[in-house]
């Protein structure tokens, strides 16, 4: 088939296209904007740095900035751990969190070779995010001299509970886009099998292909209106040829 013929199957169904995408686009702004909870974020960074140790004698060196950045992946466990996140519980009752929900709310990351650890907390509410974030990191920082028995972490900067930000999870730009272009593949997909499994004949090109023979004649299809008005037509001239009649009679 054609190009052509492709285009034509598309525009004969064209409905079928138009009501996938609208019910795909008025279905995610629905969602978007009365199903979806809005989630807010907030940050903060902490450093490894073994300034000094547990005496307080600076031990700065290359060697141990090595061992800061090879030590940071058990920090990034430590931090998820039940001994720092019962204790944040504790500390912050405000919170209204536990340590296992805790857990689920926050996240640790860090890049390639760095000393920096980023601390990430959700919340209902930008507020909630940062007090969250900024409890673990207090409390984590308080908490490395006692389990490492070294004092080097710092917290490099806190989230701003004041500050305002937008939901990281509405976004209704993006997924009314999404929406559109997934309605529009899943509409051209089930126009096509519609064809597909049509195996009507409808033109006499496709029913010289089937049968193997040229087609003598078409009769054409007789719309309403013209049906309509060639009856009137008829009827018009029967009652006139009616009109006639000779002198003998």
């Amino acid at each position: 088939m054609e190009l052509k013929g492709y285009m034509q199957i598309l525009r004969k169904r064209i409905w079928i296209i138009v009501a996938f995408v609208a019910v795909a686009c008025i279905g995610a702004g629905i969602k978007n904007y009365f199903f979806t909870i809005p989630i807010y974020e907030a940050n903060a960074k902490l450093i490894v740095n073994q300034a000094y140790n547990a005496e307080g004698i600076p031990s700065l060196d290359i060697g141990s900035i090595q061992t800061n950045i090879k030590v940071i992946n058990s920090y990034m466990e430590i931090i998820k751990s039940s001994a720092i996140l019962d204790k944040v519980a504790a500390t912050y009752p405000d919170l209204g969190m536990n340590g296992n929900q805790l857990a689920q709310n926050i996240r640790v990351s860090t890049a390639n070779e760095s000393q920096v650890m980023s601390l990430t907390a959700i919340g209902l509410s930008s507020e909630k995010a940062a007090k969250t974030v900024n409890a673990v990191a207090k409390v984590f920082e308080s908490q490395v001299p006692v389990i490492m028995k070294v004092d080097n972490v710092t917290i490099l900067s806190e989230a701003n509970p004041t500050e305002l930000s937008k939901p990281i999870n509405v976004n209704p730009i993006v997924n009314i886009l999404i929406s559109f272009l997934v309605g529009l593949l899943l509409a051209i997909g089930f126009v096509f099998l519609l064809e597909y499994l049509d195996d009507t004949l409808k033109t006499e090109d496709e029913l010289e292909k089937e049968l193997g023979i040229p087609a003598l004649a078409v009769i054409s299809k007789i719309k309403k209106e013209e049906a309509r008005s060639s009856k009137q037509t008829t009827s018009q001239k029967q009652v006139g040829d009616g009109q006639y009649a000779t002198i003998n009679q």
